[in-house]
């Protein structure tokens, strides 16, 4: 019984934690930081079964941070106009086309690359995505998933 007790006082810390690093630190890295978390957790808990899965769970969350802070610290909102751009392309892209993207004025660039495509239990068309940013020449890999909307619109996941 208190393992179930554990978590949610876990996350608090976590959580609370988190809102004194974003106070201390640059949007870029805060926004890059929370989404790697995200990711880094939905992919981990996708991980084993059990209290397996929720360890999977919780380190995906932390490299998750760690990589997508470290990411966010360095790119500016060109670069994010680019890769935005870029996302954008692979979304109509056959699967397996690379979509590239570049900033000439701050040297980093990247690729997005649809890498298959499906139906999410509620029935949307979803696709999976692995993305290569190269950043003062540290490359960071991530995957990750988007869903279209009725309206047209896609959700990344």
């Amino acid at each position: 019984m208190r393992k179930i007790y554990l978590i949610p006082a876990v996350l608090a810390a976590f959580s609370l934690s988190a809102c004194e690093s974003i106070q201390n630190s640059g949007t870029k890295q805060s926004v890059g930081g929370v989404s790697g978390a995200v990711v880094g957790g939905l992919l981990g808990s996708k991980v084993g079964g059990g209290s397996g899965q929720l360890w999977a769970t919780g380190a995906g969350v932390l490299l998750g941070a760690l990589i997508g802070s470290e990411i966010g610290k360095s790119l500016d909102q060109a670069d994010k106009m680019y890769l935005a751009q870029a996302n954008q392309s692979a979304h109509n892209a056959p699967i397996g086309e690379t979509v590239s993207w570049s900033n000439p004025e701050s040297g980093h660039y990247g690729t997005v690359t649809p890498t298959r495509d499906g139906q999410s239990t509620s029935g949307r068309y979803c696709r999976e995505y692995k993305q290569t940013i190269y950043v003062d020449g540290q490359q960071e890999t991530a995957v990750g998933q988007a869903c279209k909307n009725p309206d047209g619109t896609w959700e990344t996941l």
